[in-house]
Parts: C-alpha cells; sequence; structure tokens
C-alpha cells in the first residue's frame, strides 16, 4: 500500500530498496526557501542496521502491510517493553530498539496495534494523538496570550515538547505523535 512520505510514523513498517525497514524517527523539515522534505531514521529490519534517508514530500512510501494486534501498554523493565494482547491476554515484549521514538508516547494502559510480520513483532502503530501531564517547566505566565512564542515541557515519559508560555506543570496535554508536537489542552 502506497502512502505519501509526510504519513509516516515512528514504529511503521516500509519496504525500502525492496527491503522491510521499521521506521525509528521522521522529522519534517523546510529549510529556508528549499523544498521540504522527510528526514526518516530507518532500521532493516533483516540486517538490524540503523541509517538514515530523505525522502521528499510527495515520495511515495511502501508501507507493508503486516498483521496488526490490537494490544495495551502494560509497562517496561529496562529496555524490554510489555504489551498485552486485549482478547488473549497474552503478553508479548519489544526492545526498545525495535519500537524507536515510539517509546516516548507509551504510558500505562494506552491500547495500540503492534505489527506482527512472519509471527514476530516488529513495530508499532500508535495513535495518532496522545494525552501527557507535563512533569517539569519554567512557570506559566498569566497574561500570556497565543504566540509564536514557547517553551520546553517535559512530559511523564521524558519526551520534551514546545508549548505555550500558558502551560503550566501538573497539566494534561494533547500530543501529536506524528510531528512530536503540541497540540492543545487536554
Amino acid at each position: 500500500m502506497a502512502i505519501p512520505a509526510t504519513q509516516m510514523r515512528p514504529g511503521m513498517i516500509i519496504k525500502h530498496n525492496d527491503v522491510l525497514h521499521a521506521v525509528f524517527s521522521v522529522e519534517h523539515r523546510t529549510p529556508g526557501n528549499l523544498r521540504a522534505f522527510i528526514q526518516a531514521k530507518l532500521r532493516n529490519l533483516r540486517s538490524g542496521a540503523m541509517f538514515e534517508h530523505r525522502f521528499r514530500s510527495g515520495d511515495a512510501i511502501e508501507r507493508v502491510i503486516v498483521d496488526e494486534v490490537a494490544m495495551e501498554f502494560l509497562y517496561n523493565d529496562g529496555d524490554d517493553y510489555y504489551f498485552m494482547d486485549t482478547e488473549t491476554f497474552e503478553q508479548t515484549p519489544l526492545k526498545r530498539e525495535t519500537l524507536g521514538d515510539a517509546v516516548d508516547y507509551l504510558l500505562p494502559n494506552l491500547n495500540i496495534h503492534v505489527s506482527f510480520y512472519d509471527g514476530k513483532p516488529v513495530g508499532i502503530e500508535l495513535p495518532g494523538v496522545v494525552e501527557m501531564t507535563i512533569v517539569e517547566t519554567e512557570p506559566g505566565i498569566k497574561s500570556a496570550t497565543a504566540s509564536s512564542v514557547t517553551k520546553p515541557a517535559k512530559t511523564e515519559t521524558g519526551l520534551v515538547v514546545q508549548v505555550p508560555p500558558f502551560i503550566n506543570e501538573g497539566e494534561k496535554i494533547r500530543i501529536d505523535t506524528a510531528e512530536g508536537a503540541y497540540m492543545s489542552r487536554a
């Protein structure tokens, strides 16, 4: 199934140069007056090798259809992340290196889809939006209105996102998992 490069997400499985790759991270870049492109970090599923590749925004990416199983994220123990099949209650561990940047969005009880290829878990499909709590940021400014000014805020998973100045510690925010960007208060 072909999708535009702009729809690539961490955790997806794509076919690149006739080899299956897991998308580790995706960054949309628009350098000045040049054309926008997508910088993706990919992991070759056969060799395990990681590399970066630059896709043009309009490039067609061949997304590999894998078996997707609805699972719930339970917890992580070091680099092992445990997911439970919501129907059979069977647990499946995945390594941090398999999950890539997707680990920044994993909160206990989050429902996701785990991708299986040839019976092996190879990646996950994150929801488009996740809600997270801010655990660390500079104090909010009462008179602040929405503007282009942002400040860094650390979420409960350690992910740092740029947020408007009126967001305070302890608040829940909605984050776009494709861009890793603040969307709104939850």
